[in-house]
């Protein structure tokens, strides 16, 4: 057995189980340096997690897969790792740089017992972060985390020598990688005659990336393939799109593609330089796969999700329905509901007849197959709908304010107003004493109006 987690602790369990001191949404985060991510604290987290793994492991010698981005603290935080697992009588194999994606495959294809990404994902090159993965590529379970949480504060006791863990790298982790990307493009398609400018964020992406669109026959342009250490997502990849724009203008291209540092996010640009978030491509490539008549049993998006999105997939037949913000949301409902794919504007989006992950690259395959499919170009698929005009306003509040009673009656009103037209989102932020309020709505000035009538009712300046 490996890293599975408890099947018999349902739901109703989970939300009773104690509050984690250093897992976050996707694993552990933060500045280089300071607390947690420093070479101290990845060692013990590097042990616990391996003396977790060898007791559900019994007598079997465990081993894991690390991967990494392309930031100069990988290999600082690499190694603190390596020391940690052998320590706690785990073998290692080390990929190098890699997608957080093609870690998670490596792990379901090697039959590993986990997998860890060293990435900060969309973060700036000072920030790092470890992210695991159990048996078969998927994420953690709450259970196995407080697990390791529970182990990380206890001495540590490395084991005789006769015990410790061996670590290796090992060649060909891209070319495996590469190979499965491109086996989730249809084989009867290919793409001889687009020209591709495909942006990697000097990331994780940037040696397999091109080569994956490349080897399917298109012509491709690189840029944010220069990596140094401490140029991860600067002024590129799919936080920062504009580079692309640019380069696709420049270089007359068909389409551009945008990673994000750890190359599980995808932005996409036309030729005429618009760009297209995850909602659009998601929307995308739902609309190919129900004019095929592939049962996907709807799409899952978030709270945020635009709303005329779901207008427009439901006149596809499409249904569709909303988790919290988060992939590993997303994924939930998706295995929940036994639907195949969901995700966020933010560009995570999750195909799962093809990963059980979201994939930058293989959801760009996706889309370009999508348009094959359906003979049009991104405009003409999306001109079926206009996201509507959205109205954010980010309300201070102070501690223990009763904001939820303060605006219960306005917001009532608002969506009474709006029903069918248009939907208010109020969420709390998780890391500020602020309040979103987010009116959407067919027309502007009733998202606009809507939104300020709500937050002045938290203020108290009706």
């Amino acid at each position: 057995m490996t890293f599975t987690g408890n099947p018999i602790l349902k739901t109703s369990s989970r939300s009773k189980l104690m509050a984690k001191k250093y897992f976050g949404t996707d694993g552990v985060r933060g500045e280089v340096g300071q607390f947690p991510i420093t070479p101290d604290f990845v060692l013990k987290l590097g042990y616990a997690a391996g003396q977790v793994l060898v007791q559900h492991d019994g007598g079997q010698k465990p081993t894991v897969l690390i991967g990494k981005d392309t930031r100069i603290s990988g290999y600082m935080l690499e190694a603190a790792l390596v020391a940690g697992f052998t320590a706690a009588g785990v073998n290692v194999i080390q990929t190098g740089p890699l997608p957080t994606p093609g870690v998670a495959y490596l792990t379901r294809a090697l039959r590993l017992s986990a997998g860890v990404m060293i990435s900060a994902s969309h973060n700036v090159y000072s920030d790092n972060g470890i992210k695991f993965f159990a048996e078969g590529g998927v994420k953690l379970s709450d259970e196995i985390e407080l697990e390791i949480e529970a182990k990380i504060d206890e001495e540590m006791k490395t084991q005789p020598s006769a015990r410790l863990g061996r670590a290796r790298r090992i060649n060909g982790a891209d070319d495996r990688y590469i190979e499965f990307c491109k086996s989730t493009f249809p084989s009867h398609l290919d793409l001889r005659g687009l020209k591709l400018v495909v942006d990697t964020a000097h990331g994780a992406g940037y040696d397999v990336a091109p080569k994956v669109f490349h080897e399917l026959g298109a012509q491709v342009v690189s840029i944010g393939d220069e990596p140094n250490g401490y140029n991860i997502n600067e002024k590129c990849g799919a936080t920062h799109p504009k580079a692309l724009q640019a380069a696709v203008l420049q270089n007359e291209a068909d389409y551009g593609i945008a990673l994000d540092g750890d190359g599980d996010r995808l932005m996409m640009v036309d030729r005429n330089g618009k760009v297209y978030d995850g909602d659009s491509l998601i929307y995308v490539i739902a609309k190919a796969r129900a004019r095929e008549g592939i049962n996907i049993g709807g799409v899952v998006g978030t709270v945020m999700t635009n709303m005329a999105m779901e207008i427009a997939l439901k006149e596809q037949g499409v249904d569709f329905c909303r988790a919290k913000v988060g992939d590993r949301y997303v994924l939930e409902q998706l295995n929940q509901r036994g639907w195949l794919i969901g995700g966020e504007a933010s560009g995570h989006i999750l195909c799962i007849d093809k990963h059980n992950t979201g994939d930058g690259i293989i959801s760009a395959l996706q889309v370009l197959a999508a348009l094959q499919i359906l003979n049009q170009d991104l405009a003409t698929v999306c001109a079926d709908w206009q996201p509507y005009p959205q109205t954010m306003i980010n309300v201070r509040i102070q501690k223990g304010q009763k904001w939820q009673e303060a605006s219960k009656d306005v917001l009532a009103e608002v969506e009474k107003e709006l029903e069918g037209k248009g939907r208010v989102v109020l969420r709390a932020s998780g890391t500020e004493p602020v309040v979103r309020v987010m009116v959407e709505a067919r027309q502007a000035d009733w998202a606009k109006k809507g939104a300020e009538r709500i937050a002045a009712a938290i203020t108290g300046k009706q």
